[in-house]
């Protein structure tokens, strides 16, 4: 494979990707992009940059999308200001099949726009960073949703791209192992839901982290 488009956010799982199929894959040109969907912080971002750097991206996007934010605000505490990101231990878990934290369609989006700029540059294949949640789930991150949207992409009767997903049935705590292998420096990743200075370490995203970096017995370096 000489090319590749990966979704990069700047978290665990996208970072840890944009590695894999830099050095496992073996891949020569990759478009990295990123997303500025009116999410709560701009935090991950700069991660998004810092890894795009370190791997030494062919392109690395940040595509302003912020009116996206608007359109979904009234389903998600991620893209509406005026709510608080709840802590994991407040989601009951008959919601964490789908909690608050989820943004409506987020995946779709992002995925059919990286399928546009995949098809515009001759590219074939992307790479999006989903894994199987320990704690909730999202229904945009499992092998139905990835399997149906490469049926949809599959219509495209000349040049047809294919969505991969290699983590979406490993947990976080083995796509730690994976970073940690392939020298990820998770210091210059961004996980936290809410942003700020440091990691909350309460919310969803926090939890899960924080449970991953326990079970490999490594000391996450942001906390």
């Amino acid at each position: 494979m000489a090319s590749a488009v990966v979704l990069l956010s700047g978290g665990i799982d996208s970072s840890t990707l944009l590695h894999y199929v830099h050095c496992t894959l073996g891949v020569e040109t990759i478009y990295a992009l990123s997303f500025q969907y009116s999410q709560r912080h701009s935090r991950e971002l700069v991660a998004a940059a810092a890894q795009a750097a370190a791997v030494g991206v062919h392109e690395h996007r940040i595509l302003d999308i912020s009116g996206f934010g608007g359109l979904t605000a009234a389903g998600s505490v991620l893209t509406n200001p005026e709510v608080e990101v709840p802590d994991l231990a407040a989601i009951p878990e008959s919601e964490r099949q789908q909690p608050p934290t989820y943004v409506p369609n987020r995946n779709m989006a992002l995925l059919s726009l990286a399928a546009a700029y995949a098809e515009a540059n001759g590219v074939r294949d992307i790479y999006y960073g989903a894994q199987a949640q320990d704690e909730y789930g999202y229904w945009d991150c499992t092998t139905d949703f990835l399997a149906r949207i490469n049926a949809l992409l599959a219509l495209n009767r000349k040049d047809a791209v294919t969505v991969h997903a290699p983590f979406v049935e490993k947990r976080k705590a083995d796509v730690v192992r994976i970073g940690l292998d392939l020298g990820v420096d998770f210091a210059l990743t961004w996980t936290c839901y809410r942003g700020g200075d440091r990691p909350c370490g309460t919310c969803p995203s926090c939890v899960e982290r924080a449970g991953a970096f326990s079970e490999t017995g490594q000391t996450d370096p942001l906390t």
